[in-house]
Parts: structure tokens; sequence; C-alpha cells
């Protein structure tokens, strides 16, 4: 069993992945720029699998910058006032973005599919202006305020040490999502986003299983914000923007709804991607660029690029023996 796994291309792709993220930093490539590249594009993954979270219990959200924000701005207020290391800060952080999503989720979670979107949407343009209107004596309003740092800049190789911390981070992040979904909670919710009405009929609650996804999604999506912050150094409202909601939203079904690698894949390609068209001269025309790419993968490839992966590998198995 073992060694049938670790023949298939899912499993190749995990081990490479693995890899690549241990080895990349410490290639003569890898400068200040490709690092700073590198540890964002691992924020990214936390808050895209947060999101993706949602959508095995067949919901959506529309506003999870709302949750990364407040992961944020939770951790760094902590920080500054008690001292502690952003390192445990950004968990109190994320369990604040976390009793947020409770409460959120306790209001709208018996709304369906986009409805719950547009609620989530909705709260992230009112947590955003209360930031900056009601809570500017504390938050600085649209000037932000500055934030202790992950790894004080004069340590030496300290943005190497940031990636390799964020990189565990990510690997706890995932594997957590993992024992959640292979749990009777994953099957609870799968079962909740296929018919929800047969999975009342067998005894589960979807209330309860959804608002257990949706607070463990904003409690992943706190983390996330909270890294990000701490890695730049400064937090302002702009972190609420609508754009930050629907980043997740475009790694996933980039990569694939669903699983558990969509968000990973869907982040790095796209990334690589927009960087890539940045560096090239082509700042406006990247937007098209991935918005051309997103139209064809829903087109073509409804299961995003982790399908390619599971076609290649059904070829190859239907080449094989079956001896």
């Amino acid at each position: 069993m073992t060694a049938m796994f670790w023949r298939s291309p899912k499993a190749c792709l995990i081990a490479g992945a693995g890899a690549a993220g241990i080895v990349l930093p410490l290639l003569p490539v890898a400068n200040l720029y490709v690092l700073t590249v590198l540890i964002l594009m691992l924020i990214f993954i936390i808050y895209a699998s947060a999101w993706n979270l949602l959508t095995y219990s067949g919901q959506g959200s529309l506003g999870h910058a709302a949750f990364f924000g407040l992961g944020g701005y939770a951790s760094s207020l902590i920080a500054i006032q008690s001292g502690l290391s952003p390192y445990i800060t950004i968990f109190a952080g994320a369990a604040f973005s976390a009793f947020i999503g409770l409460l959120i989720g306790l209001t709208c979670v018996r709304l369906r599919e986009w409805f719950l979107a547009m609620v989530t949407f909705g709260f992230a343009i009112i947590i955003q202006t209360v930031i900056v209107s009601m809570l500017s004596p504390v938050t600085g309003g649209w000037d932000g305020y500055a934030v202790p740092k992950l790894i004080a800049s004069d340590i030496p190789y300290h943005l190497l040490w940031e990636y390799y911390s964020i990189f565990i981070i990510a690997i706890l992040s995932l594997l957590a999502i993992h024992l959640i979904l292979k749990s009777h909670i994953g099957l609870a919710l799968a079962a909740i986003r296929e018919n929800e009405l047969e999975a009342r009929a067998a005894g589960i609650d979807p209330v309860r299983f959804k608002l257990l996804a949706f607070t463990a999604s904003a409690y992943i999506a706190g983390i996330a914000g909270a890294l990000e912050i701490h890695h730049f150094g400064y937090i302002t409202p702009e972190i609420f923007g609508v754009e930050l909601s629907f980043w997740p939203v475009i790694y996933s079904i980039t990569g694939g709804l669903g699983t558990l690698a969509g968000p990973v894949v869907g982040t790095i390609v796209v990334s690589l991607l927009w960087d890539g068209l940045n560096a090239a001269g082509l700042t406006y025309e990247r937007y098209i660029i991935i918005g051309v790419l997103l139209i064809l993968i829903i087109i073509y490839l409804p299961r995003g690029l982790v399908s390619l992966a599971e076609r290649y590998g059904k070829t190859e198995g239907g080449g094989r023996n079956p001896r």
C-alpha cells in the first residue's frame, strides 16, 4: 500500500513541493526579493487553504479578508501592548478572528451558498469602516501603525529564518486541515455539501458542522493575516481590501476547489505568473492574462490544475498490466 502511494502522481507532487520548499531558499538565486516572494506565497497558501476549507461544507465567502485582517490587527495590538513575541501573538490574533467568525456564523451560517458569501462581503466592508473611523484612535485610521516584525532585521539571515518558520506553520496548517477532513467531521462536511437534506435525515446537524468549518477557516485565515503584517512590520486598513478577499478564491479555483493540494498549486502557479508578468513589464496586462487563465480553467479544467495529475495517474494506470 505504501509503495503504491509513493508511485502516485499526487504523492510525487506533495514530496516534490515539500523538497522544493526546503531547498529553494538555499539556492544562489534566492536573494532578498526571491525570499520575500516565497514568504508571501506561503502566507497566501495558508490563507487560500483556509478559504477552501469552507467549500467542503458547500459554503462560500467573498469577504474572508475580514478574518485575515482581524487576525493581523489583534496580533499586532497584543504584541505591542504585552511585549510578547509575534510567534505567540499570531495564534492569539487568530483566536480573536475565530471568535468573530463564530459570532458571524451563529447569525448567518444557516444561509445557503452565495447568500452567506454576500454577508461576509458586507462584513469585510463594515469592519474596514469601523477600523478607519470609530477605532482610529487605536488603529491610526488609514495611516496604520508599525508592528513588531517576526524576526528583527538586525539578526543575521533574519529573512531566511522567517521563511523556514512560516514554512513550518504552513505545513502544520495544511496537516490540521487534512486531519479535519479525514475525521468524522470531514465526512459530515462532505455529506452536507452533497445533499444537506439527506445529511440531516442521517442524523448530521448541518448548522453545527458548518459553524465548525466557518470558525476553523476564520482561525487559519487569522494566522495568515497575522503572519503577513508581522512580516512587513506595518498594518493599515487596506488589509481588508476587496482584492484580498478575491485572491484566495482565484487561487483555489485555479488549483482545484475542494482539494487539499488545490490552493497550494493555485497559489504557486498564479503567484509565479503574476510576479513574472510584472517583471516583464506587463503591469496592467497581467490582470487580463490572469483573468483569461481563470476563464479557461473554469471551462476546460473545472476541477482545477490538480485534475491534470489525476488524469495522468489514470492514463498511466490504464496502461499497466492489471496483474
